[in-house]
């Protein structure tokens, strides 16, 4: 009886233990001020190991080939409102807890589907052929918590972008850089 009691209680411990595990590695509601391009972002859980991000902020934008005419032969820079959406599936949680690394606040790798649309232009040294413009593309990309709540964002990956005009190309290469904050939990 006492050794069949063991078995059951051992059994029971090993699977809250595994559960906890499990836990550990689901996605979290974040909320994030980014100051690089400020913005403010909210990163929701879709499922244990996906996200939905949406940011909106002001930040700075290359031009695009098809959809921008500069006259200067410089440094071409857009200061515009945007919307960045972008759907995260992470693939490492489970790597990084085994090496007891930090999975807090969505702390991993991904992969994702990202949206990017620039409303009109603050300041700017080159014209757009429209007010609004699109970019979307698949990216991979990493994401980290360091320290309390200090937040480093890095995604890479090919784009299609477009207008409300009808010009659009593709560019190989969709970078984004975000510094920022993780907003504590209550």
């Amino acid at each position: 009886m006492k050794k069949n009691l063991l078995i059951i209680v051992f059994g029971i411990l090993t699977t809250l233990n595994y559960a906890q595990e499990k836990i550990d590695t689901k996605t979290e509601k974040v909320w994030r001020v980014n100051f690089l391009n400020p913005a403010i972002e909210l990163e929701m859980p879709v499922s244990n190991k996906a996200t939905f991000s949406a940011s909106l902020g002001i930040g700075y934008g290359a031009p695009y080939d098809e959809i921008s005419v500069s006259p200067y032969n410089e440094f071409l820079y857009s200061f515009n409102p945007f919307l960045d959406l972008q759907y995260k599936r992470f693939y490492n949680f489970k790597k990084r807890k085994a090496k007891n690394l930090n999975t807090e606040n969505n702390s991993g790798n991904f992969v994702s589907l990202r949206f990017l649309t620039r409303g009109n232009t603050i300041e700017s040294n080159y014209i757009r052929s429209s007010n609004f413009d699109f970019a979307f593309g698949p990216t991979w990309g990493i994401q980290r918590k360091y320290g309390k709540n200090f937040h480093l964002l890095f995604d890479i990956g090919p784009q299609y972008y477009f207008d409300t005009n009808g010009n659009g190309g593709f560019w190989p290469i969709m970078l984004q850089l975000n510094l920022g904050f993780n907003l504590k939990k209550k």
